[in-house]
């Protein structure tokens, strides 16, 4: 689905889209986005920022609540709160205008070989829960729990919790956690590792100077905490 109120760029993504074999639905309005995205129930959307009505930021957070679509999130502005809140609500990626609409279809393809949540990363055999402290992470089942209360984490912030805790004493780069979580084939910005990074923390109840789930390596990246 193209939710994109400029109808020349709507209609570019789409053919695009439509070229790579994909069945193509657009729309300029948000509310309409919402409504027509429980009826086709969409893997992708190509989400605008500034639309009329319900802005993207709105569309996606709504969207949240009965699907799992990939969003790819577009926008005019190069602030960094529009991507900070963009990608908060529940957006995968984000691309910037304007923009190559080849190196949109290689984010959404790189997009398509990840697992959606029927299909679990690295599941532990026997179902067992990794355990980190209050914070367990059942691989199989997607969920998390810190001291027993379940957090809603998106599907990437879920793959980037899954990858670290699959080798906990290992230090991922952004490079290999863009491998493990996006695909060997993903271009764009890797800091936007550090954004979901960011919100996964946020959630989990973690500190970046503290550390106790997700801890930063300066000058390498990524690792598990050991709870404490």
């Amino acid at each position: 689905m193209v939710v994109e109120d400029e109808e020349s760029l709507a209609n570019l993504v789409g053919s695009y889209l439509e070229r790579d074999g994909f069945d193509v639905t657009i729309t300029g309005d948000g509310s309409e986005a919402v409504t027509l995205a429980r009826r086709v129930d969409p893997d992708i959307l190509v989400l605008d920022l500034g639309l009329p009505g319900l802005d993207g930021i709105e569309v996606c957070r709504q969207l949240r609540t009965f699907s799992d679509a990939y969003v790819v999130m577009l926008t005019a502005r190069t602030d960094e709160i529009d991507t900070l809140i963009g990608l908060s609500v529940g957006a995968d990626d984000y691309l910037t205008k304007p923009f190559s609409p080849r190196e949109l279809m290689a984010r959404i393809q790189a997009m398509l070989r990840r697992p959606r949540t029927a299909a679990p990363i690295a599941a532990s055999p026997g179902r067992q829960d990794r355990v980190f402290g209050d914070l367990s992470i059942d691989v199989d089942g997607r969920e998390v729990t810190v001291s027993g209360t379940p957090v809603a984490l998106t599907r990437t912030e879920f793959d980037i919790l899954a990858a670290l805790s699959q080798d906990p004493g290992v230090v991922f780069t952004r490079a290999q956690l863009i491998a493990a979580v996006w695909g060997q084939n993903w271009v764009g910005d890797e800091h936007l590792v550090d954004v979901h990074i960011g919100h996964l923390r946020r959630k989990l109840g973690d500190d970046a100077n503290q550390g106790r789930f997700v801890r930063t390596v300066r000058g390498v990246g990524y690792r598990m905490g050991t709870g404490q």
